[in-house]
């Protein structure tokens, strides 16, 4: 697996002489890619050792993780189920690109209302879909488990121990606990969040080692999903002068986050940083589809 990490050349970078390299594990693979094929790595061969024929887990309309579960479920041979939330798609999902490509690779769809879903860490619930569906390898939703953060620990290398900083997009914590517990002890790990709030710290600290990390909270631009003009403005300004296609939900924003912190001068200069792509570029057509309607800028891809 050759992994590259792209070095950003850009005029604010230069200005404030900071080093930013782009680690790409978006090429890892067009479907699993970045952080959604270390986060299967090791729950695929646990399935197996387990005798699992059926991986289920749980997922939004535009989940990556969705979309990856059902390829990598389709490559295995194991049959794939997603519980999506909200049972308005359940006659119009066919107009979804994430869950088309989930089809296409197999993947049953179970579609609850968002109460039920809110539910869907409680014992009543898990019984419910042991009942519906049998014996089946479940996996968490965003995929976060200890064999995902395992997985996610492989993603820093020898290379990367020259970086003052790691910096991770979070969704749901696993892979930014996996590089907080493989990052060196001169380095600080910096997440930045896509949801609102600061309750993934305690979630984050089941799984890791040390304390060497922070989670950079001002930049999840309203909350999952949300997306206005200045981030798009951002993303296909950083397209234009890299040639790197950024997803609008998690890398998008943490690049974000980390200019504006370096216009900020947070970080001093000289300072070596390194960026984690974590992939989810196929949720970009199905955002297009989104500001079509919304009648703002369209991202490219």
């Amino acid at each position: 697996m050759n992994i590259t990490n792209d070095h950003i050349d850009m005029p604010l970078l230069r200005e404030k002489g900071i080093d930013l390299y782009l680690k790409r594990e978006d090429t890892i693979h067009p479907h699993i890619s970045g952080n959604k094929y270390r986060k299967l790595k090791y729950n695929l061969r646990e399935a197996k050792k387990q005798g699992k024929d059926t991986l289920l887990t749980f997922g939004g309309a535009y989940s990556n993780h969705i979309a990856a579960t059902a390829y990598a479920g389709h490559k295995q041979g194991l049959k794939t189920i997603g519980v999506i939330r909200g049972e308005e798609l359940k006659g119009k999902w066919q107009d979804n690109p994430t869950l088309n490509l989930a089809h296409e690779h197999g993947m049953q769809f179970h579609f609850v209302s968002r109460s039920d879903y809110r539910l869907k860490n409680e014992a009543a619930s898990f019984e419910r879909l042991t009942d519906t569906f049998g014996d089946v390898y479940m996996l968490p939703e965003g995929g976060t488990n200890a064999l995902a953060v395992k997985g996610c620990s492989e993603i820093l290398t020898e290379a990367d121990k020259k970086f003052d900083y790691i910096c991770c997009a979070v969704g749901t914590g696993g892979t930014l606990a996996g590089l907080i517990n493989a990052a060196q002890p001169h380095q600080t790990v910096l997440g930045f969040p896509a949801l609102k709030g600061g309750f993934l710290t305690e979630e984050i600290r089941t799984f890791v080692h040390n304390d060497r990390w922070k989670l950079i909270t001002d930049y999840h631009f309203g909350g999952y999903a949300k997306v206005d003009r200045p981030l798009i403005d951002f993303i296909n300004l950083f397209k234009s002068k890299t040639g790197i296609p950024l997803d609008p939900i998690y890398t998008g924003k943490m690049l974000f986050g980390i200019f504006d912190l370096v216009k900020k001068g947070v970080f001093p200069p000289g300072t070596q940083t390194l960026a984690i792509h974590t992939g989810g570029l196929q949720g970009i057509k199905g955002m297009n589809n989104i500001l079509k309607k919304k009648n703002l800028p369209l991202l490219d891809v």
